[in-house]
């Protein structure tokens, strides 16, 4: 207290020394402290790793506790189905689906194969043994297909379904457009489509050939006819001259009218006149 009879601090006496902040614990120290921390958590699964046995005699479905380090000094414990675990952890692998060859049956020799030139080209189920490119399976050009068939075009393009068709270059001359080529067995199917028989077909050429021969006759008539013309026109030649009457003797055609009349000598003109 001080002389004044009031409660004072006190004092001590030498040099007030302040208090360090908490020093941090060292590497070894926090080392320590994690390995005794995993210590008491392998011991705590070990202990719980032993009660589904109890469960499985007492009938319930076992239970698996999963220990989960939430990291802030404490353990959270999360209960799970055995059987849950076990399917979760069971893998099922789904049989590969078994692929059935698609294949094509030949229709010559019968036989089944997976593709050839015929059946990705013109869509005709023939194996590339059974190809006979010389006769059977022979190609023939657009033109051709036209003249020979009396097919149009709507007849090979837009009636269903349009007939495949190849390109190949032009053997006269490649700088021309590439040709089309089909094959000659669809062409006379489409042709028989077209035409009903080839009975018809024959009298439609025949009627063709005459309409043919028709029109080459009168071509030939008018240039016949156009040659006449011009070698008559080559030996007449037109007098165009300014032509001068030369008239004969006076006639009389009417006394009591006075009317008389002359006639040229050279284009035969008749000039009538009246006497006064």
């Amino acid at each position: 207290m001080d002389p004044s009879g009031s409660p004072g601090v006190v004092v001590p006496d030498g040099p007030v020394v302040e208090q360090s902040p908490k020093s941090e614990l060292s590497a070894a120290m926090r080392a320590k402290i994690e390995r005794n921390r995993q210590r008491a958590l392998m011991l705590r699964q070990a202990r719980i790793a032993s009660r589904p046995s109890d469960a499985e005699q007492s009938g319930t479905p076992a239970k698996i506790c999963k220990t989960i380090d939430s990291g802030a000094g404490f353990f959270i414990e999360e209960e799970e189905s055995l059987e849950e675990k076990q399917k979760a952890s069971k893998v099922v692998h789904q049989p590969a689906p078994v692929i059935e060859l698609d294949y094509l049956f030949c229709d010559d020799c019968q036989k089944p194969f997976m593709d050839s030139y015929l059946s990705n080209s013109f869509d005709l189920s023939v194996c590339d043994k059974c190809r006979d490119s010389n006769e059977k399976h022979k190609l023939i050009s657009r033109t051709e297909a036209k003249d020979n068939y009396l097919l149009k075009d709507c007849d090979l393009d837009m009636r269903e379904p349009p007939l495949k068709y190849i390109l190949r270059k032009n053997p006269h001359n490649p700088h021309w457009g590439d040709m089309k080529l089909y094959l000659k067995l669809q062409v006379e199917k489409r042709c028989m489509e077209v035409w009903g028989s080839e009975a018809a077909l024959e009298e439609a050429k025949e009627a063709r050939e005459e309409n043919r021969e028709v029109q080459k006759q009168k071509r030939f008539n008018k240039k016949v006819k156009e040659l006449r013309r011009a070698v008559r026109s080559s030996m007449w030649a037109k007098d165009t001259s300014a032509h001068q009457h030369e008239y004969g003797p006076e006639v009389v055609v009417d006394l009591e009218e006075d009317l008389y009349k002359k006639t040229c000598k050279t284009c035969g003109h008749e000039l009538t006149y009246e006497k006064m």
